[in-house]
C-alpha cells in the first residue's frame, strides 16, 4: 500500500463511503480505485487528485497533505545514479535488494538521515 492509498482508505472509511460509491463519483472504475488503494498503480494523476480533494470536500491543508501524499506514492520507483559515486550506486542497489526486510523505525531512521543530507546540501544541489 502507497502512502496515498493508506489516506484514501482512511478517508473513505471514516466517512462510510464504499469502494464502488467513490469511483462512480470520481469518474474510475472500482477495480483501478483499488489498485490505487493497495499500490498495484502508480501516482494518480493531478486531475484525480482534484476530484478526490473536491469529493470529500478537503480544503487547505489537508488539501495540500492529499497532493503531497499522491506524488510520494509511485511504488515502483527507479534511482539513477550515473554519474555519481560508486558508493551511491551500491547504496541504492542495496535498498532495492532489501527494502521488504526494512521495519518502520529502519525507515523513519533512514528517512531521518536523508532528511539532514539534504538540509546540509546547498539550495543549488537541491533542485537537482
Amino acid at each position: 500500500m502507497t502512502p496515498f492509498g493508506a489516506k484514501l482508505r482512511e478517508m473513505r472509511a471514516s466517512r462510510g463511503v464504499t469502494m464502488a460509491q467513490m469511483a462512480e463519483a470520481v469518474g474510475v472504475s472500482s477495480a483501478y480505485l483499488s489498485a490505487l488503494e493497495h499500490g498495484r498503480r502508480g501516482a494518480p494523476t493531478w486531475i484525480l487528485v482534484q476530484r478526490i480533494i473536491s469529493y470529500f470536500n478537503i480544503i487547505w491543508d489537508e488539501a495540500e497533505e492529499i497532493c503531497r501524499l499522491a506524488q510520494v506514492s509511485d511504488p515502483r520507483v527507479k534511482i539513477d545514479t550515473a554519474g555519481l559515486a560508486p558508493e551511491a550506486t551500491a547504496f541504492a542497489n542495496l535498498l532495492a535488494k532489501s527494502i521488504r526486510l526494512l521495519e518502520n523505525e529502519d525507515f523513519a531512521a533512514l528517512t531521518h538521515v536523508v532528511d539532514s543530507a539534504i538540509a546540509r546540501a546547498p539550495l543549488k544541489s537541491r533542485a537537482s
